[in-house]
Formats: C-alpha cells, sequence, structure tokens
C-alpha cells in the first residue's frame, strides 16, 4: 500500500460542455497505469464541494490503495465555470470529469469507477449505465428517485451503497429493501453511528469505498486473464 506521504495531488482544469471546470488529481506514486475514479462531490447550493470532507476522505484512501482519484467542482462551484443546473447540466460535467481523466497518462482508461456522495449520487447515477467506461460505482448516503431505482435494475456492473443508521434524510431500511431488488453485483453497508454527514466516520467510509474499488478492479484483472 502507497504511504499518504507518496501520495501527489495536482490541480487541474479541464474542458467539457463549453466550460472550464476545476479540480484535484491524486495520483498514487509509481509509473502506473493506475485504476482511477472521480468522485462527485455534495449539493453546491448547501456549501458541497470538492473539498467536502467525505469526498477528501475518500480520495486519499484510493490513491493510498495505488487507485487515482479524480475530485472536481461542479459548474459554478470555486473556480469551475458556468452555473448550477439543477443537477442536470452537472451530468456533463460528470462525462467532463471522466474524460479527462481516461486521458491522464498514469490512468488505465480501462478501469475508470465512479463515486459521488448525497447530491453527488443523483447526478453519477444516470451516467455510469450510458458510459461504457464506467466499470464500477459507489454511492454513499444515495438521494435516488424512483426512476433512478429503476434504471439501477437492468445495471449489472458492481455497484456499492453506504448509509449511516444514523442518517436523517436517507433512511438505510428503505436503501437496504430497494438495493436487495438489484443485480447480485449490488451490495448494501450501513456504518453504525453514522449520520449524513460522516462526521468521525470519514475513514470507515472511505476505506470501504477504496476496497470496493480495489476488489472490483482486480476481479476484472482475473477475468481478462481467462482459464
Amino acid at each position: 500500500m502507497v504511504e499518504r506521504e507518496k501520495v501527489t495531488q495536482e490541480y487541474v482544469r479541464f474542458s467539457g460542455a463549453g466550460l472550464e471546470l476545476e479540480g484535484i488529481l491524486h495520483l498514487p506514486a509509481g509509473e502506473g497505469p493506475f485504476p482511477a475514479v472521480a468522485v462527485c462531490h455534495p449539493h453546491p447550493l448547501y456549501g458541497g464541494d470538492m473539498h467536502n470532507n467525505v469526498v477528501l476522505a475518500i480520495c486519499h484512501a484510493l490513491a493510498e490503495a495505488s487507485i487515482a482519484a479524480l475530485r472536481f467542482n461542479f459548474r459554478g462551484v470555486g473556480q469551475s465555470e458556468g452555473d448550477f443546473a439543477n443537477g442536470i447540466g452537472e451530468q456533463e460535467d460528470v462525462v467532463s470529469a471522466l474524460a479527462f481523466l481516461s486521458s491522464v497518462n498514469k490512468v488505465n482508461p480501462n478501469k475508470i469507477g465512479l463515486a459521488g456522495y448525497s447530491f453527488g449520487t443523483q447526478v453519477a447515477l444516470p451516467v455510469a449505465p450510458q458510459r461504457e467506461q464506467v466499470k464500477a460505482m459507489a454511492l454513499v448516503s444515495p438521494f435516488l428517485s424512483a426512476w433512478d431505482w429503476e434504471q439501477l435494475k437492468s445495471y449489472v456492473r458492481p455497484k456499492l451503497f453506504l448509509c449511516g443508521d444514523k442518517d436523517h434524510y436517507v433512511s438505510y431500511q428503505e436503501i437496504q429493501r430497494l438495493v436487495s431488488g438489484l443485480p447480485e453485483t449490488s451490495r448494501c453497508e450501513v456504518i453504525p453511528g453514522a449520520d449524513h454527514f460522516w462526521w468521525g466516520c470519514e475513514g470507515e467510509v472511505a476505506e470501504k469505498v477504496s476496497t470496493f474499488f480495489r476488489n472490483a478492479f482486480t476481479v476484472m484483472k482475473e477475468s481478462s486473464a481467462g482459464p
């Protein structure tokens, strides 16, 4: 496992949908190419950005697990161009982030994942089934509509749903029930004592997300090796 002090963080800007967005790229030590994950932040109208505690913890854990990570600001947040677009235009930002991440020299474009937290799950989910490059998805404190859950029934790639049992915005019991109706590549984990904001539980949620992606990418490698 890569030591934290050997992980590099690079400020980046990338274009897409006529806008320029900003982000921070976390790269493990070594030559690569590394698997990589784009991480979507919570609601910008309630203070969410790429410096969020959960987003930051996930990116650190991924890089320490030898997985590159990109956290980025949606349009209208920080130094990203544009204005808030009700979660619709932000889906284009996710597409742009995935395209940028796939173009990074040290990234393996065939092993790309997508993660979202809270509002970030609403934006990430519609994109994943439409992008062949997304091989696995992690949704933390998922805010999903009935239509989202219907869409997930036919999406068979690995999916992790993470909830806290003290979350007053997302019912972990309801998430467990809905995940039970999804393909067996989906699983839900509930972290005791965690609320929607994950204060004090960042390390645990980050470890679970990084382990999920590490396992998903490892299975891909074994599958491609053949008998």
